[in-house]
């Protein structure tokens, strides 16, 4: 790491202390990979037996399950960042952190890796099992599963960087908010149905989230077999907005909270 910068330097010294903690805790990534494979087991019969009886899904088998593993991807984008702040908290490690030259944004840098490294091990084990059970190649979407994915993760960013704001703002009675949080605009996100299924004001809100574009362009792939850049291209507008936001969140709550010297006091 000689030829990096500092600032590189240190965003790269908490991703490897964070990969240390993985591969010095085989519970941690069984964890990662048993959730989202269980989810995408149960939610797997239910498509083969929704496969055969409705004539719908018929058109398009596996869609059920691209949903699955698409929608873990942003919950697990934001738990990654979410839960592996927290967990600073609970050791009390925080305020220990930024007593070395370690910059806000750089934990968030390196939350943002972590995350994504967890999201890999726990959907991609989950996609191979989808495969193996069901025999359902999610990577034949190619190049339009990575513009699922990175739209879906960084939306789950976003999501989780909020969270972590709040909890530094209010302490870690606000923690529940990184299960609550992602669950609440599932309704809203097209997951399973089309957007227009939902009454016209919760449509409004669909309509401002990145997640119910990229499931718009995931089952027109599926049922109409046609590639829908537009979609796409707003989610990822939509995803520069909230990222930005969420960074702002953070860094400010962060900037109060050492102010205010709250970063020694959080913890368990």
């Amino acid at each position: 790491m000689s030829g990096l910068s500092g600032s590189a330097r240190r965003i790269a010294a908490m991703i490897e202390r964070y990969v240390y903690l993985l591969k010095g805790s085989w519970p941690r990534v069984v964890e990662l990979a048993y959730w989202p494979t269980m989810q995408m087991v149960l939610w797997g019969f239910l498509s083969e037996y929704l496969t055969h009886h409705s004539p719908f899904l018929a058109q398009a088998p596996g869609v059920l399950l691209a949903a699955v593993l698409l929608w873990d991807v942003m919950f697990r984008g934001q738990l990654g960042v979410s839960v592996v702040f927290f967990e600073e908290l609970y050791s009390r490690n925080l305020g220990h952190l930024f007593a070395s030259p370690l910059r806000a944004y750089e934990l968030g840098g390196a939350l943002f890796v972590i995350s994504l490294l967890r999201t890999l091990i726990g959907s991609g084990m989950a996609a191979v099992f989808a495969f193996w059970f069901y025999h359902f190649p999610i990577w034949r979407l190619g190049l339009l599963l990575v513009a699922f994915f990175l739209n879906l993760i960084v939306m789950g960013w976003a999501i989780g960087l909020v969270v972590a704001g709040l909890v530094l703002r209010y302490g870690l009675g606000a923690e529940n908010l990184a299960w609550a949080a992602v669950f609440a605009i599932a309704p809203v996100s097209g997951i399973y149905y089309p957007v227009r299924v939902l009454p016209q004001g919760l449509q409004i809100v669909a309509h401002a989230l990145p997640a119910a574009y990229v499931f718009t362009a995931m089952r027109a792939f599926f049922f109409r077999h046609t590639l829908t850049l537009g979609p796409l291209a707003v989610a990822a507008a939509l995803n520069v907005v909230y990222l930005s936001l969420g960074l702002v969140v953070f860094l400010r709550t962060f900037h109060n909270a050492r102010l205010h010297g709250r970063l020694l006091n959080l913890g368990e």
